[in-house]
């Protein structure tokens, strides 16, 4: 029997015994699937037979978003095997969905008074996808939870109506005094339109409240909502203040939307970057050391490394230059760029060096200045480009402190244009450009784009503004890209681009911007010398691509469950040993490929089903057995994690082929 034919009786075994994932078993899914739910966006759960790889993401024969589902019992195998169609409304395509979700807050509102009359009430608002409500009340539990649905499901069942009133400030301020309702109070002083609106359930609870609601209670299907956690919450953000309950809920207009919205909860959860990231050894958060700080391991700063030369690489064929700038500077520096005046909440306290003050970074875009300042510009430099890898600095509450998606210290992939007003065009569009490229050799090539134009209060005059925008406009008209305006939404130093990427689940993530700034060249006077000899201001262009690269592995990690393309992960192929007696050889197999630029290693002191278990839980793409025909033959026996079983190869040709894959980003 060939080593080839012990591997497949081996792992049928193990397939029997649920010691080992099938090769197949954690598949990408479709990049286009989403867990928003875009209007009449069409939801399939294909056949697994449908499910194929195609340079390591994943392919169906049907023309619709797929998910392969990951259970390990006969009876939901059987149920991924039918194809599963459902449109999934969100609050922005189905006002009716809106209702319900706004109508179950109230509802929840009411069944946690009723359990708790001591709690009180402060504002529920519909969410993504449901609600939630915060209350001052003392700490709930998961149980509690239960009782508060059990509630709610009563509520429900007695059909009340809920019913509009339109009352005076007065008249409202009475009712809240009468009730004791202290943040309510709160919350109508917020409220400047008269007369005041209030919505009733039935006879029994109300509060301050512009709608939308459904008629009666009993238009929400009780079985499609579900209440599904509880956190604390500071009243109004803040930390000085009361620590709430928020209860979060999700609320649907049928059992089988909340359904497969459960399944996508479940597929977000196996994909948790934190859990992943532990498991395959990719970085840490050192309490030791301070929260929200990234350590990067060994396997986790390869991965950034590849980004990092990738990036460098683009960058420098597009025309710019690099940069490397301090961590920290004077306090001037950022008197100077107004971040001490309008920024200090997110810095860190300030240092005393040689009697003076220093402050670690929030940003690099003052460096970049003093770079542009170092000499005086002539109009025919530009535009000049510069690019910086940037480490900075921002303070964050440790509640808000969250994996590699908020932390205290992170690297932008920033860069700066500085250009002519007649140049804004070409250089948004080829800041376009380069984002496509950079993006999609990750995997990434559905965005969301909005276009911000001029808020209320801004910097600079509305000739420049209008300039700015229009090209930004023709920029994306250019590049074909569809976007949404949202009208007054920009900085207030100017227009901005922002792109959010949508991973595998159909989530965005804010990655992209530019940004045009009519501030800081007036703020640090920056000039250059025109054709007539006079001096005036360039066009200030921000710019990232990436976001951070620890937020970027974050998206990465959960975009791919890990499972990272060839190209791309840490230990691209691993040598097994049947036995150590062929220990020797494997180490020259692992050396040759390691000179030719392959990630390999080898693993030994374990029995073979163990050590195949062990590269399957590490997610390595490639396993090349060596057992004593392979050592006589000078060859290995190759299991793909994407291909399956790819036979008996000769060292030459094993290496070959991985060079080849890597090169043309496609898996083995």
């Amino acid at each position: 029997m060939s080593i080839l034919h012990r591997m497949a009786t081996l792992h049928a075994l193990l397939y029997s015994s649920r010691l080992l994932p099938k090769p197949t078993s954690l598949p990408l899914p479709n990049p286009s699937l989403s867990l928003r739910f875009p209007p009449n966006r069409l939801v399939s759960f294909p056949k697994r037979q449908e499910v194929k790889r195609i340079h390591g993401a994943v392919a169906t024969d049907s023309a619709q978003p797929a998910v392969e589902l990951q259970n390990d019992t006969v009876q939901d195998i059987q149920k991924q095997e039918e194809a599963v169609k459902l449109v999934l409304p969100t609050n922005e395509s189905s006002e009716k969905l809106l209702k319900i979700r706004h109508t179950c807050a109230h509802v929840m509102a009411m069944a946690v008074q009723k359990l708790y009359p001591e709690a009180k009430v402060t504002i529920g608002p519909w969410i993504e996808n449901g609600f939630y409500y915060d209350f001052d009340t003392e700490p709930l539990t998961d149980k509690d939870l239960k009782r508060i649905k059990k509630e709610m499901d009563r509520i429900i069942k007695r059909n009340l109506p809920l019913v509009r009133e339109e009352v005076s400030r007065d008249e409202a301020q009475r009712r809240i005094m009468a009730i004791n309702e202290p943040y309510k109070m709160e919350i109508l002083d917020s409220i400047k339109e008269d007369p005041i609106t209030i919505y009733h359930i039935g006879n029994e609870w109300w509060d301050l409240c512009a709608g939308p609601h459904v008629e009666t209670t009993g238009k929400i299907n009780k079985k499609a909502v579900e209440l599904e956690s509880v956190a604390g919450a500071y009243w109004r953000g803040d930390e000085t203040k009361p620590m709430l309950q928020r209860i979060y809920g999700t609320a649907w207009e049928n059992e089988e939307q909340l359904r497969a919205y459960l399944h996508f909860k479940e597929e977000a959860k196996r994909r948790d970057h934190r859990r992943i990231g532990q498991d395959l050894d990719l970085f840490s958060i050192q309490e030791e050391a301070g929260g929200g700080l990234v350590f990067w391991h060994p396997k986790g700063a390869i991965i950034r490394h590849i980004i990092e030369d990738s990036w460098r690489k683009m960058h420098i064929e597009h025309g710019y230059d690099l940069l490397y700038t301090p961590h920290v500077a004077r306090v001037d520096l950022w008197k100077i760029s107004g971040h001490l005046d309008f920024y200090k909440e997110n810095m860190y306290d300030q240092m005393e060096i040689e009697d003076e003050p220093y402050q670690l970074r929030p940003m690099n875009c003052p460096y970049h200045i003093l770079v542009y300042k170092r000499k005086l510009h002539s109009y025919r430099d530009f535009p000049i480009r510069v690019a910086e890898l940037g480490t900075v600095y921002r303070y964050e509450l440790s509640g808000s402190l969250h994996g590699l998606f908020r932390v205290r210290g992170f690297t932008q992939d920033d860069a700066h244009i500085f250009c002519l007003e007649d140049q804004i065009k070409d250089e948004i569009r080829g800041v376009l450009d380069l984002t496509e490229e950079i993006l999609f050799q990750f995997g990434f090539s559905k965005y969301e784009v909005n276009l911000s134009t001029k808020p209320e209060k801004a910097v600079g005059g509305d000739d420049i503004w209008e300039k700015a925008t229009i090209a930004l406009k023709d920029a994306l008209d250019d590049k074909g890209w569809s976007y949404q305006i949202d009208e007054g939404g920009g900085a207030f130093y100017g227009p901005k681009i922002d792109l959010k990427i949508e991973d595998a689940l159909g989530r965005k993530w804010q990655c992209s911007t530019i940004q045009v700034d009519f501030n800081l060249p007036n703020r640090f006077d920056i000039t250059y010398v025109d054709s007539n000899s006079e001096k005036r201001r360039p066009i200030m262009i921000h710019r990232a691509v990436l976001g951070s690269l620890e937020r970027f592995l974050g998206v990465l990690i959960e975009h791919y469950a890990g499972d990272f393309p060839l190209w791309l992960t840490p230990i691209q192929a691993r040598i097994l040993p049947v036995t150590d007696t062929q220990l020797g050889y494997c180490k020259e197999v692992s050396s040759k490929l390691k000179a030719n630029g392959i990630r390999a290693e080898v693993c030994h002191g374990e029995r073979l089903p163990k050590l195949i278990r062990n590269a399957e839980k590490q997610k390595i793409p490639l396993m090349a057995v060596v057992g004593p025909k392979e050592v006589e033959t000078h060859s290995v026996t190759v299991r793909s994690r994407f291909g399956g079983e790819l036979g008996t190869m000769k060292i030459d040709e094993f290496n070959s082929s991985m060079e080849q894959a890597i090169k043309n980003r496609s898996s083995l």
